[in-house]
C-alpha cells in the first residue's frame, strides 16, 4: 500500500515536471522566435517595397533584379557555413556556461568571413556581365542586371559580417538585438531606395542601380552596429578582438568549420540548384519569369515563422545538448516545429484564397498577375512540407548535424526538382505550372527525409 502511494506521488511529480518543462519550452521557443519573425517580417516588407518600386520600372527591371538574386544567394551560401558553425559552437558554449569560448568563436568567424568575403565580392564584381549571361538573361536585361550586381557587391561583404554576428547572438539566445538593428536598417533602406531609384529635388534617380546602392549602404550600417555591440562588455556575448587577432585558436576554428563546411556545401547545392532551376524557368520568357519571381516574393511572407522557429530550434537544441539534456533538445525541436506549422498552415489558406491580392502588392500588370495566381494556389499545399524543411534542419544544425542536409538536398533539389522541371518543361510543355509542381515534390521529399532523421535521434550523440 505504501509502495503504491509512493509510486503515485512520484508519477504525479513527474507529470507536473513534464508539464512545467513543456510550458517553459513553449515560452522559450516563442521568446526566441518572435524577434526573428518580426525581423523577417520587416526584411520581407523591405523586400516587398524594393520589388514594388523596381516593378514600376517594368518587366525587364524585375527580371534583372530577380536573375541577380540567385548568384547573390550563392555567394551568401559560401559564408553561411561559417555562420552555422558559429551558431552551433556558441549555443553549446553558452549551454555549458563558457561564454569566453563563445566570444572567441564569434570573433574568429567574423575575421574569417571578412577575409573570404573580400575575394568573393571582387570576383563577382568583375564578372557581373558574365554572370547575367550565364543566368540566361535576355540581351535587354543583361546591362541592367550586371549594373545592379556591381552596385550590390560592396554591401555583400558587410552582409557576410552582419550574418555571422547575428548568427552568434542568436546562438547565445539573443534574437532581439539583430531584430532591433534590422528594424532601423529596413526603414533606412526603404527611404534610401525610393530616393535613389526615383530621385528627388535636384536628383533624377538611378533606377535599378539605385536599389543596389541602397542595399549596400544599409548592409554597411548593419555590420558596423553589430560589431560595435559585440565589442562592448555585455552579459549575452562579448568579443575580445585583441585576443582574437593576437591568439587565433585554430583548434576552435577547425571545430567551427567541421560543422560549417557541410552546411556551406549544402547551401551551395541549394543555391546552384536554384540557379539551374531559374535558368530553366527563364527560358519561358521575360513575362513568365517576372510572374515566377514575383510569386516567389509573395510566398516569402510565409517564410517568417519557419525561419523564426528554425532559429529558436537551433539555439535551444544546442544549449540543451551543451547542458547535457538530450531530452530537452528533442522536445525543443518538436515544439518549435508544431508552432511553426500552425502559422504556416494558416498562411497557406490565405495564399489559396487571395492569390491576386498578394501579387498586386508587386505589380499592376494583368498578364503577370494572371500567370501568378495558380502558382500561389499551389504554394498553399507546399507550406507544411516547406515548414518541416526549414525547422527540422534548424534543430539538427543546433546539434552540429549538418551532413544530412547535403544528402537531402542532393536528392530533393537536384534529382527531384531539377529532374522533374526539365521533364515537365521540355517534354510535357507544362510551363510555369510544371516548374512549380516540381518545387512542391522537392519539398515533400525533403520533409520526409528530415523527419526520419530527427526521429532517429542519432544527432543527439554528435560531439562538437
Amino acid at each position: 500500500m505504501n509502495n503504491s502511494l509512493l509510486n503515485a506521488i512520484k508519477n504525479q511529480k513527474a507529470a507536473l515536471q513534464q508539464d512545467k518543462d513543456l510550458k517553459e519550452t513553449i515560452s522559450k521557443a516563442w521568446m526566441l522566435a518572435w524577434p526573428v519573425v518580426i525581423e523577417q517580417a520587416l526584411a520581407t516588407l523591405s523586400q516587398v517595397a524594393d520589388m514594388a518600386m523596381v516593378g514600376r520600372l517594368g518587366a525587364e527591371a524585375v527580371a534583372a533584379v530577380g536573375l541577380s538574386m540567385n548568384p547573390f544567394n550563392l555567394l551568401n551560401a559560401l559564408i553561411m557555413g561559417i555562420s552555422v558553425g558559429t551558431t552551433a559552437l556558441v549555443a553549446r558554449a553558452v549551454g555549458s556556461g563558457d561564454r569566453e569560448k563563445a566570444g572567441q568563436a564569434t570573433g574568429q568567424s567574423v575575421v574569417a568571413s571578412f577575409l573570404i568575403g573580400i575575394v568573393l565580392v571582387f570576383l563577382a564584381f568583375v564578372n557581373s556581365s558574365k554572370i547575367m549571361v550565364y543566368m540566361g538573361a535576355e540581351s535587354s536585361v543583361i546591362p541592367l542586371g550586371s549594373s545592379y550586381l556591381r552596385a550590390m557587391m560592396p554591401g555583400m561583404l558587410f552582409l557576410f559580417i552582419f550574418s555571422v554576428c547575428a548568427s552568434a547572438l542568436r546562438g547565445a539566445g539573443d534574437t532581439r538585438t539583430p531584430m532591433i538593428v534590422n528594424a532601423f536598417l529596413n526603414i533606412f533602406h526603404i527611404a534610401a531606395n525610393y530616393f535613389l531609384i526615383f530621385g528627388g529635388p535636384g536628383f533624377s534617380g538611378l533606377g535599378v542601380v539605385g536599389a543596389g546602392i541602397s542595399s549596400s549602404l544599409s548592409r554597411f550600417l548593419g555590420a558596423v552596429c553589430l560589431v560595435y555591440f559585440l565589442s562592448r562588455s555585455n552579459k549575452v556575448l562579448c568579443v575580445n578582438w585583441k585576443n582574437v587577432t593576437g591568439n587565433f585558436d585554430w583548434l576552435l576554428f577547425s571545430k567551427t568549420m567541421n560543422i560549417g563546411i557541410p552546411a556551406a556545401f549544402e547551401r551551395v547545392l541549394v543555391s546552384t540548384g536554384h540557379i539551374v532551376y531559374t535558368r530553366l524557368v527563364a527560358d519561358l520568357g521575360t513575362k513568365a519569369y517576372a510572374a515566377h519571381s514575383l510569386s516567389i516574393n509573395a510566398e516569402s511572407f510565409s517564410y517568417m515563422p519557419g525561419i523564426g522557429f528554425a532559429t529558436a530550434a537551433t539555439a535551444m537544441v544546442g544549449q540543451h545538448l551543451g547542458a547535457g539534456d538530450p531530452k530537452g533538445a528533442q522536445r525543443s525541436g518538436t515544439i518549435s516545429l508544431l508552432m511553426a506549422m500552425s502559422i504556416m498552415g494558416a498562411m497557406g489558406l490565405l495564399f489559396f484564397s487571395f492569390p491576386a491580392a498578394f501579387l498586386k502588392i508587386f505589380t499592376d500588370d494583368s498578364d503577370i498577375i494572371k500567370m501568378g495566381i495558380p502558382l500561389l494556389r499551389m504554394v498553399a499545399f507546399t507550406q507544411i512540407p516547406e515548414c518541416i524543411g526549414m525547422v527540422i534542419p534548424g534543430a539538427l544544425r543546433g546539434a552540429g548535424d549538418t551532413k544530412i542536409a547535403v544528402y537531402t538536398t542532393i536528392f530533393g533539389m537536384w534529382i527531384v526538382r531539377i529532374g522533374f522541371t526539365s521533364y515537365f518543361l521540355k517534354y510535357l510543355n507544362m510551363g510555369l505550372i510544371g516548374a512549380w509542381i516540381a518545387m512542391f515534390l522537392d519539398w515533400a521529399v525533403r520533409s520526409v527525409l528530415y523527419i526520419i532523421r530527427f526521429r532517429g535521434g542519432e544527432w543527439k550523440n554528435i560531439k562538437v
